[in-house]
């Protein structure tokens, strides 16, 4: 007899960390658009990085395939051996990851923009495919964790440093 998937905690911190990413991605847009990439943060200049931006579906894959098989990847989170496939989402709202299937579903535009075709977003998504249980929180502590781990070591600690002070700022809490 199989037994029942555990239960999955409650996501309490599910609009703060939306909020607070929100607020990092803009950053990171108007970064881009002015070419101006010195930010004042928190009364320190701070040099945000390029933030990689992808074509299709296809460049998505690549990149998840390539995170997903780097060493120290792999031996920090047991779930980077599963295969993750990356496919269009109908949708426009957000960009997901289905546990059951391992998918990231992410829509390619809305309007004129390909908001989601962003590093900042997969990497959201790569966090959840990298939880060690469906039973952890899908907004969590450990799941903020894992994401600014990701974003300080593929995007860089400049990325990672704002993304956790503006969690803190919007009252998220770590792992």
């Amino acid at each position: 007899m199989a037994r029942p998937d555990p239960p999955r905690r409650r996501d309490s911190q599910r609009a703060k960390v939306y909020d607070a990413e929100q607020l990092v991605r803009g950053m990171f847009d108007r970064a881009q658009e002015f070419g101006h990439r010195t930010v004042e943060f928190y009364g320190s200049e701070l040099t945000l990085p390029v933030e990689r931006r992808f074509a299709s579906v296809e460049s998505v894959q690549d990149y998840v395939d390539k995170v997903l098989a780097l060493n120290w990847v792999r031996a920090q989170w047991d779930r980077a051996a599963r295969p993750l496939r990356v496919r269009t989402r109908a949708g426009t709202t957000a960009a997901h990851y289905e546990p059951a299937t391992a998918v990231l579903a992410v829509p390619l535009h809305t309007g004129a923009t390909a908001w989601a075709l962003r590093e900042l977003v997969i990497l959201h998504e790569l966090a959840h495919h990298l939880a060690p249980t469906e039973s952890e929180a899908p907004h969590g502590p450990e799941f903020c964790t894992r994401y600014t781990t990701l974003t300080e070591s593929i995007i860089a600690p400049e990325a990672a440093l704002l993304l956790r002070a503006t969690y803190t700022a919007c009252g998220v809490t770590l792992g």
